[in-house]
């Protein structure tokens, strides 16, 4: 994923660009790999989570690949500019990152175990950054949609900052904050990776396990460098 502007700092509220009152794109209708509607209002007794992780092509397959995880769509959250475009995003004076929306079936796959894969599947001591993706679009974020999902955010965090300090990685700069507004991204980076399978993905993590040696975390094809 090609970056615009690689500054690290977030623009203040004078600064961003002004948005527009409503969605400058439509939503596609259906998941591409799942089949399931990407619009809310989802089924009872489903759950939201919301991950920036880098570019949200890798990041979204990750976890449409996930038992349990009933639709997935990505988008732009944690900024200032309302209904942003994806070149507004990448010229850093929105405010936002790429996220990835998760909604899932907590009576198969736990909060917990998501948290523990978004962990896994990045490098989140890297601030502003992911590999060699750089902007304030691509930090390391958990949006949560309660209060414990916020608690069980940061009961992780510090449980997998000694093990990456062992490891001998940095602090970790993940935002962890309650979830505001989140923007569905244009129709050509929704399941981006189904549609263009060898299409660049930008996820690997550190190798550094939260819990369970027994799971992976890169991308099993595309590492060459492309727009997204």
């Amino acid at each position: 994923m090609l970056f615009h502007r690689p500054e690290s700092r977030l623009p203040t509220p004078e600064e961003a660009l002004p948005g527009r009152p409503g969605p400058a794109f439509p939503l596609p209708g259906r998941h591409t790999v799942l089949g399931t509607p990407l619009a809310a209002p989802y089924p009872q007794g489903l759950e939201i989570a919301d991950f920036g992780l880098g570019c949200f092509w890798g990041a979204e397959r990750r976890f449409w690949q996930t038992e349990g995880v009933w639709t997935t769509l990505v988008g732009y959250q944690g900024g200032l500019t309302p209904n942003p475009t994806y070149d507004e995003v990448c010229s850093g004076l929105t405010g936002h990152t790429e996220v990835v929306r998760v909604v899932f079936d907590p009576a198969v796959v736990p909060y917990r175990s998501l948290l523990k894969l978004f962990w896994e599947s990045h490098n989140p001591t890297q601030g502003h950054r992911q590999g060699n993706d750089r902007g304030t679009q691509y930090r390391s974020a958990i949006y949560t949609h309660s209060a414990e999902q916020q608690r069980a955010a940061e009961s992780s965090r510090d449980a997998y900052q000694p093990v990456l300090r062992g490891a001998g990685y940095d602090d970790i700069t993940t935002e962890i904050t309650a979830a505001g507004p989140f923007f569905p991204a244009e129709e050509y980076h929704q399941q981006y990776l189904d549609r263009n399978p060898g299409g660049y993905c930008g996820i690997g993590g550190t190798g550094v396990k939260l819990s369970d040696p027994s799971e992976g975390g890169s991308c099993p094809t595309g590492i060459a460098p492309a727009d997204g």
